[in-house]
């Protein structure tokens, strides 16, 4: 009988945004504690021996991923939209080191949905990306379900 098992590991990173054109405080640079929890499921392999046995995927593996793919690049940094205008001195100067543009606000729910393609995209065949639950706040968060956006 097939059995699938939903694993969910939790990660923390630093990260400041602004959100340009926004009428609220937010368009100001600011930053978060975010927690994003990342939930994937599939079945558990049997194959005697392995190294995985009795595993869907070693939690160690998803730590990789999503180390690589969110939390290296975005930990610390600060997350722009393209054509924000940045002009608080000499653009090359270190405090300017770590900024990440992208082509869409930087808002928790446009974060959480490029978070799931990026780890889709790294995932073994055979695992599946369930949810994503990325907290801006301790008292606010943005959810992405596979379920919601089967094609």
């Amino acid at each position: 009988m097939k059995q699938i098992v939903r694993l969910t590991r939790i990660f923390r990173f630093e990260m400041a945004h602004a959100l340009s054109g926004h009428k609220g405080l937010c368009k100001h640079i600011h930053g978060h504690s975010y927690q994003l929890e990342v939930t994937i499921s599939g079945q558990p392999d049997h194959t005697p021996g392995r190294s995985n046995e009795g595993m869907v995927l070693d939690f160690g593996d998803l730590k990789t991923i999503v180390q690589r793919e969110i939390i290296a690049p975005l930990d610390h940094a600060l997350m722009l939209k393209e054509g924000s205008v940045l002009s608080l001195g000499d653009p090359d100067s270190e405090l300017f080191a770590r900024v990440v543009w992208t082509p869409w606000q930087p808002t928790c729910e446009n974060m959480v949905v490029d978070f799931a393609q990026r780890i889709i995209a790294q995932l073994p065949e055979a695992i599946r990306l369930c949810r994503l639950k990325l907290y801006e706040t301790h008292t606010s968060y943005a959810e992405w379900y596979a379920s919601d956006n089967a094609e």
